[in-house]
C-alpha cells in the first residue's frame, strides 16, 4: 500500500470501531465499548503517525507514546485522557484487570468517556484532513 491507501486503511479501520463502540454500548457492553473506543483513537494516531512520519507506526497501544511520536500538542487535560483511555484497552483484556474493570464501566461512567473519547476522536480527525 501506498501513504495514501494507509492512513485510509487506519481511518476506515477506525471508523469500524467506532462503530462497534457505540452498537456496543447501545447493548450495555459497557467494557467492550470503552475497549473499542481505545482502538479507535488508536487507529487515529496511527494514521496521523503515517501521514507524519512517512513510515509504518510502532506497535504499541500506548496512545500517550504515539501521541508524543508524533507531536501532538496536548493539554494536560488530553494528556489525562490518553492515559484513561490506554487503560481501556489493558482493563478490558486481562482477566486480573477485567474484573474490577467491568465493576467500574457503569452507564454513566461509559457515556462520559465514549463522549470525551468522541470530542477528541473529531479533534485528531481535524488534523488530519
Amino acid at each position: 500500500m501506498d501513504k495514501k491507501q494507509t492512513i485510509q486503511y487506519w481511518l476506515e479501520s477506525a471508523e469500524d470501531d467506532w462503530k462497534v463502540s457505540n452498537h456496543l454500548f447501545e447493548k450495555g457492553d459497557y467494557p467492550y465499548s470503552l475497549f473499542f473506543g481505545h482502538l479507535t483513537i488508536e487507529k487515529i494516531l496511527k494514521a496521523i503517525y503515517v501521514d507524519r512520519l512517512n513510515e509504518s507506526p510502532p506497535y504499541t497501544h500506548c496512545l500517550v507514546f504515539l501521541a508524543e511520536k508524533i507531536s501532538l500538542n496536548l493539554t494536560m487535560e488530553q494528556l489525562e485522557l490518553l492515559e484513561t483511555i490506554t487503560d481501556f484497552n489493558m482493563e478490558a483484556r486481562y482477566p486480573d484487570e477485567k474484573f474490577s474493570f467491568k465493576k467500574r464501566c457503569t452507564k454513566d461512567f461509559s457515556e462520559k468517556y465514549l463522549n470525551d473519547i468522541q470530542v477528541f476522536r473529531e479533534w485528531l480527525l481535524r488534523l488530519i484532513q
